[in-house]
């Protein structure tokens, strides 16, 4: 999934700064996050998922800012060291998402960014061992769920062009079945730098 992905990130990046001259303001950050879920209990169902809660995850976004401070946004975050499901089995979860978003600012220092949009969770199961049919061999399997995303942030331009960014995700996950709750909060902060106008 990833191997897809990256070539899709690159080609948008490409494009971004390929009409840096046109665009208002572009910006790129990097950063790390924690997911926060809760876990429900219900005597009626036999089997209750574990919490989608813990472990470090890496991203990265790209986003375009028009001179009304409306504009678009692609990011990613996945899990940066795999995971253990319910206790036993490996696995990495994987966000993407696409929204429009809304970055007003406060002062010469400080803006808000606010985001909405949709996107997937993709969670990839690490096999012990290779599951091979008809000569294809996949040592992991993937489940993909459609996510609807919130973000809000807080930007500080701490030098020049380049800012922190506090910020809390909401994903709501239809079907979450893999896990006890289809809320799922990420917590992080990113670096970014802004080209163009801030």
């Amino acid at each position: 999934m990833l191997r897809r992905f990256a070539p899709f990130a690159l080609t948008c990046i490409l494009v971004f700064f390929g009409r840096l001259g046109h665009a208002q303001q572009i910006d790129v950050t990097a950063g790390y996050s924690t997911l926060r879920s809760s876990k429900q209990y219900n005597a009626s169902q036999n089997y209750i998922g574990p919490a989608e809660s813990g472990g470090t995850y890496v991203g990265a976004s790209v986003d375009y800012l028009n001179a009304r401070h409306l504009g678009f946004n692609g990011e990613f975050s996945v899990l940066y060291k795999s995971g253990l499901y319910n206790g036993f089995q490996g696995f990495r979860p994987v966000f993407y998402d696409v929204n429009a978003m809304f970055a007003p600012p406060i002062n010469r220092k400080f803006k808000l960014d606010f985001m909405a949009g949709m996107g997937g969770e993709t969670l990839i199961f690490y096999n012990n061992y290779s599951g091979c049919g008809f000569a294809v061999c996949t040592p992991f399997t993937n489940s993909t769920h459609f996510a609807l995303h919130l973000e809000g942030g807080l930007r500080y331009y701490f030098w020049r062009k380049a800012f922190v960014r506090p910020e809390a995700h909401l994903y709501i996950i239809p079907n979450n079945y893999q896990f006890s709750s289809d809320y799922v909060w990420r917590f992080g902060a990113s670096v970014g730098y802004t080209w163009g106008s801030k």
